[in-house]
């Protein structure tokens, strides 16, 4: 079965009306240098030349399951329906296309993979020691539940010049579930089009490279737990639209939270970004809550196009025991400029550091002192009000480095006088609250909807979660799955 020749498509950002003429410039190549207003080049179903078809129908089947050994496929069409549910399906890749276990070496080459059933994920990575490596192929599923790179128990996924496009509810394309693992994706282009579909949803340590990101109805990331997202000159745009539950008012680009559920340890999340642009539709840019957090952002071109929304609310939603489940944040800016208002309710911490002429321009809690806040302004960084400010602690020493733009700032409730310097303190943030509900948040899936989950904190660190009993083969057994705490939610 040939599929045919190369035609590849272009995809471009908000700013390609201005830039046909860079079309030409990149037809030769795979990609362009991927900025704010890169021009990405990805495969399609066309430029893969299939000349082996596999295909498997049956319910919870594979239609390639590697254990324990090295394999390596190339030139292949996989077809995959039947349905699942469940810890089977989002745990141990029961139902999924591809699954590979017990440290097996898996390479996949030129290849298109396509699911449509429930709990039909694409690719599955499971356990520590597994590594699966996914080059220059084209992912497609289009039933709910159904993620396009999947990692859990400790497993490790590398993709390399790969399109995933999911369409079903609660189908992350790049995901992770208990035990978490590593994924490293690279030169690849990602899109969801489903209720609770965010591109990523970690919970281990991912990292994307060079690639475009787009979700249409979730956020583009979502961070639960002790675990890690890392970007790296991409492009991700987010429309998040859609709600999966009444737990939070709010509609964001970036969700760092703790479900509580049982998938995801407690700790220290992580969000970094390293170039690249963030495009944000509706809502605002991050949004913290129920956890402790990193967030590390040098040289991103950030956008808000919805003009109600701020860049940053650390606060408490419906995860958590009320009282201890706000946001918990440090906001690292190195050579950054952040353009929006920051908001930090009573029961949330918020450290923000400018750096490396930094620039931000916003206001800090404008409706009067709330959560406990500290600034830092290094020398040749600045911060330009846009209306009253109240923090707790604040240190800067360059004159010239807070511009009050006719507004005032209140220091631990003390109005500052512009071009002082002060001396704060940080306030201590080491890990989140334990206690609280066992929900998962806007971009989770449903009970039956997969989420990527960490019980291990997500980074293969630990043990990977046991396999039921029964299980003779390495994969998915046929024993009961590990229960999840009253009220939990399994999904993105």
């Amino acid at each position: 079965m040939n599929i045919g020749l190369k035609a590849k498509k272009i995809i471009t950002t908000a700013a390609l009306t201005g830039m046909i003429a860079a079309l030409c410039a990149c037809s030769g190549g795979q990609s362009a240098e991927n900025t704010a207003d890169a021009v990405r080049e990805y495969l399609t179903k066309a430029d893969i030349k299939v000349n082996e078809q596999m295909d498997n129908s049956a319910d919870g089947e594979h239609v390639i399951e590697v254990s324990g050994e090295e394999k390596e496929y190339s030139n292949i069409g996989v077809s995959k329906t039947g349905e699942a549910d469940g810890d089977e399906a989002d745990f141990y890749g029961e139902n999924s296309a591809i699954f590979a276990t017990e440290k097996a070496k898996l390479t996949i080459r030129d290849s298109l993979i396509e699911t449509n059933g429930t709990h039909a994920n694409a690719v599955f990575s499971y356990g520590e020691g597994t590594e699966v490596s996914v080059n220059d192929s084209v992912i497609e599923t289009s039933g709910n539940c159904s993620g396009g790179l999947m990692t859990t128990g400790g497993g490790t996924t590398n993709a390399e010049h790969v399109t995933i496009n999911t369409s079903g509810n609660s189908s992350a394309a790049i995901r992770s579930d208990r035990g978490g693992g590593t994924v490293n994706v690279n030169n690849s282009y990602a899109q969801t089009t489903g209720k609770g579909s965010p591109v990523v949803y970690s919970t281990a340590d991912i990292t994307v490279s060079d690639s475009y990101m787009e979700s249409t109805a979730s956020q583009g990331v979502v961070v639960e737990g002790k675990n890690s997202v890392t970007l790296k000159n991409d492009t991700l745009i987010a429309d998040n639209n859609t709600k999966n539950s009444d737990k939070s008012d709010y509609y964001q680009a970036v969700m760092i939270y703790q479900s509580m559920s049982g998938d995801a340890d407690s700790g220290k999340a992580s969000f970094t970004a390293e170039g690249g642009s963030i495009t944000n539709k509706n809502g605002d840019i991050f949004f913290v809550n129920n956890t402790a957090a990193d967030i590390s952002l040098e040289g991103v071109t950030i956008t808000n196009e919805d003009n109600e929304g701020i860049f940053l609310r650390a606060a408490a939603a419906g995860w958590g025991n009320e009282g201890s489940n706000g946001g918990k944040v440090n906001l690292n800016a190195v050579g950054q400029t952040i353009d929006g208002d920051i908001q930090v309710d009573d029961v949330s911490v918020l450290n923000m550091y400018l750096k490396d002429s930094s620039a931000f321009s916003g206001s800090i809690n404008s409706d009067g002192q709330k959560g406990d806040v500290y600034v830092e302004i290094e020398d040749g960084s600045t911060w330009t009000l846009t209306a009253d400010s109240y923090v707790s602690g604040l240190t800067v020493s360059d004159k010239s480095a807070i511009d009050l733009n006719g507004h005032k700032l209140y220091v631990d409730g003390k109005e500052y006088t512009e071009g002082s310097a002060s001396e704060g303190k940080a306030f201590e943030i080491s890990s989140a609250d334990d206690s609280g509900s066992s929900e998962k948040p806007e971009g989770a899936p449903e009970k039956g909807q997969v989420p990527p989950d960490g019980e291990k904190g997500g980074s293969g660190k630990g043990e990977p979660p046991a396999k039921p009993d029964g299980d003779g083969k390495g994969g998915p057994g046929n024993g009961e799955p590990p229960a999840k705490p009253d009220g939990s939610e399994s999904g993105e």
